[in-house]
């Protein structure tokens, strides 16, 4: 299988996060990239490839451009009013505030995100724009004839809205993707988001449309972050209505269990009719992730894999979260050793 990397992914190294009400080092680091892509050579996986730069059309094709242009310039704000640490969000617009952009950094901050954990740093957005790339290139694989694609992005993507970014996600990787996809003559496309906290952002994206299905395997929302989106009941609207399925459970989430909701959202994804499938590979379902609550062993990864081969259908992998940093490579790297195996 295929892997397209950037080393662009390292120029995100920020600071700081807020989480468990201090400022402390961020759980999503250069390292998790290196420790998968250190996995994918030792086993052989296949070659690596850098890749290629597609512009900014297909960014705008999923993105506001007000959003886009702010997080090109929000580095160089920031510095231009005297600061050169991590910059962070102060406050956001709650219920009763009315939602204007404002015309400082402070206030651009709030308004663009939706959380205090996602440092932007003075390489943010040339990282974003490479993870974005890597997507991409591995959407142009699969759509000129590749069974599977790896995409070895960082920084991931499945919280980033159109307008928002959050949950250490700028650009919407799999969601640029599977758009692209689309526009590469798939007329149907599948997103599979088995990482541990749901893909709000891809979610929003997608919920009025009938061309992109999304199914989300995700630790539940009355529990987890990021807590406003994923319950059962969101199904999509418009004409999007039936094109979106949440299976949100509980903390302490085994592995069977866990299998079960995949097996259906992969019934739902055939019913559907994908031509081609983007899965959101997250691996912080494991036992031992520093941030996550559910069961999972490395074993049960490679039988991920071969349940996701069982789709039959074009598969890009584009990485998302794991936090458990000595066995990332491992656990992402028998999802894609499974889907192999299976032929």
């Amino acid at each position: 299988m295929l892997t397209i990397y950037s080393e662009d992914h390292k120029l995100q190294d920020g600071k700081a996060e807020l989480i468990d009400g201090q400022l402390l080092p961020p759980f999503e680091m250069p390292r998790r990239a290196e420790m998968v892509l250190e996995r994918v050579r030792a086993v052989g996986l296949g070659d690596i490839l850098e890749p290629d730069d597609h512009g900014v059309a297909p960014l705008e094709a999923v993105h506001d451009l007000r959003y886009l242009s702010f997080l090109a310039a929000a580095w160089g704000d920031w510095v231009k009013t005297g600061r050169e640490h991590d910059a962070l969000p102060l406050n956001w617009a709650i219920r009763g505030m009315r939602a204007i952009e404002p015309e400082s950094i402070d206030g651009k901050l709030s308004y663009f995100s939706f959380d205090a954990g996602t440092p932007i740093t003075h390489g943010t957005w040339r990282a974003a724009r490479a993870s974005a790339n890597v997507a991409l290139t591995g959407a142009a694989r699969v759509a000129q004839g590749a069974r599977a694609v790896f995409s070895l992005c960082r920084p991931p993507g499945h919280h980033a809205a159109r307008d928002y970014y959050g949950g250490y996600c700028f650009l919407n990787n799999a969601a640029i993707a599977a758009q692209s996809l689309r526009d590469l003559g798939a007329a149907k496309v599948a997103i599979l988001d088995i990482d541990y906290h749901h893909g709000n952002g891809t979610q929003s994206i997608f919920y009025d449309r009938d061309d992109v299905f999304f199914a989300s395997l995700h630790g539940h929302p009355k529990q987890e972050f990021p807590f406003f989106l994923g319950y059962e009941d969101e199904t999509g609207q418009g004409a999007g209505a039936g094109c979106n399925a949440n299976f949100p459970m509980e903390w302490g989430t085994g592995f069977e269990r866990w299998f079960g909701a995949l097996e259906e959202a992969g019934q739902r994804i055939r019913r559907f009719g994908a031509e081609a499938v983007v899965v959101s590979l997250g691996v912080d379902t494991y036992k031992d992730d520093p941030i996550s609550q559910f069961r999972l062993d490395s074993e049960d990864y490679l039988r991920v894999g071969r349940q996701i081969a069982g789709l039959g259908v074009p598969t890009l992998f584009v990485m998302e979260g794991g936090y458990a940093v000595e066995e990332i490579g491992v656990n992402a790297v028998n999802v894609l050793s499974g889907f192999e195996e299976a032929g």
